[in-house]
């Protein structure tokens, strides 16, 4: 007597209308032992003895938000993932992080194997700090490692060095941290293309689960900017940047990596949730000193000075100063370039499905050139960018942006 093989259980998919019913969660930590010469984000040196208050500040806007988002029958808002992000997350204290995840679960109604994600920078971990954060529940690890050259971290301001690079990872595993990111930057002054490469093979051998790789830009109020403006620094060629990206594209693909968004390549199921909830256009809540949020058809921003941020707290009121509506136009040309940025692209039926407008309709003749010019393509109900395409982007992006 033969037996049939029992069905395999499909894994279910939610609509587009449940996600947009559910939350991604950020939570900012601005603190840094210095700020890199090259970091615009809301980050801040010299301010640690405010990490308690800041702490505590936070747990109150958690307890606002959650309020706020719930459901109206106050049934609490479900929440797909939470991601620390920095500045230095790991400048806080094992029991602080705990303190943080614990108001997340009491005032949202968490997935039970939701991804939980912690910037860290190497230089800042010990072996006893991993074991904490994986015991409470962080899963998920993003070390902002941005090279394996000696001189090219100190020409970033990187406090770290190569070797605490490999060390962290190794801690991380020995912890049981079976997702990991390891975060680079190309295109940086007086980077070679075989200081790049080099960075590459040393990443290869830690077979980290996750690579983000940026190419630089310097950004206004930076101390490269200053320096490329007094002509102390050189920024990178665009034409070598370029090259960088592809070296890495070939390589990493070749090594069993998907590059599933433009500056993201993951091994199969490490694609990072969090990060594919800004992709997706979908619904998240920023907590902390400069945070962003889209939730409720709104975007909306935080107080950045953590001081002022930790005083508007104190009078249990949201530290919201800047918020706009969105409006359906807006949502839709931003939910369409975001989504080109991935490898699988824009899904057609789900855009229609969301806006209850069919993409062509919406788009009309606006992508009539750079489908001439080879940087989009069509297939199974998806528009994606072409290899070309991923390398000009942006000339598609403009195109879907509202007029």
């Amino acid at each position: 007597m033969t037996t049939s093989a029992p069905a395999q259980k499909q894994q279910y998919v939610p609509s587009i209308q449940e996600l947009l019913e559910t939350v991604s969660l950020y939570l900012h930590i601005p603190f840094c032992h210095t700020r890199c010469y090259y970091c615009d984000f809301n980050t801040y040196a010299g301010i640690l003895p405010l990490r308690e208050p800041y702490v505590r500040a936070l747990l109150g806007e958690i307890a606002l938000a959650g309020e706020q988002a719930q459901h109206a029958g106050g049934s609490l808002r479900r929440a797909r993932t939470i991601f620390f992000g920095g500045g230095t997350p790991s400048l806080l204290t094992v029991a602080q992080v705990r303190r943080l995840l614990n108001a997340c679960r009491a005032t949202f109604a968490l997935d039970e194997d939701a991804e939980i994600t912690l910037e860290a920078n190497p230089g800042t971990l010990t072996s006893e700090q991993l074991i904490g954060l994986r015991e409470d529940g962080i899963n998920r690890l993003s070390l902002g490692s941005q090279s394996f050259d000696a001189h090219l971290l100190k020409t970033l301001g990187r406090i770290h060095t190569p070797e605490e690079i490999t060390q962290a990872l190794s801690s991380a595993r020995a912890a049981g941290f079976t997702s990991v990111n390891l975060d680079f930057m190309f295109g940086l002054p007086g980077q070679s293309m075989r200081q790049w490469q080099q960075t590459l093979e040393q990443a290869m051998g830690l077979r980290p689960e996750h690579l983000s790789l940026y190419s630089l830009i310097i950004e206004e109020g930076t101390p490269f900017f200053d320096w490329t403006q007094e002509g102390r620094i050189t920024p990178g060629d665009e034409d070598l940047s370029a090259d960088m990206y592809e070296y890495a594209d070939e390589l990493l693909q070749a090594a069993g990596y998907t590059n599933y968004e433009i500056s993201n390549w993951a091994l199969p199921g490490h694609e990072s949730r969090h990060n594919l909830t800004y992709w997706r256009n979908l619904p998240y809540i920023g907590m902390g000193a400069g945070a962003h949020s889209f939730f409720a058809g709104k975007r909306f921003s935080n107080e950045r000075d953590p001081q002022h941020y930790i005083n508007t707290l104190k009078k249990r009121q949201l530290p919201v100063v800047e918020s706009e509506t969105i409006e359906k136009m807006q949502e839709m040309s931003e939910t369409a370039f975001l989504a080109l940025r991935t490898a699988q692209g824009l899904h057609l039926p789900t855009f229609e499905e969301r806006f209850a407008t069919p993409f062509a309709r919406f788009v009309g003749n606006r992508l009539r050139l750079v489908e001439e010019a080879g940087l989009l393509e069509q297939a199974g109900g998806w528009l994606r960018l072409s290899k070309r395409g991923r390398l000009l982007g942006n000339e598609v992006f403009l195109r879907l942006l509202p007029e």
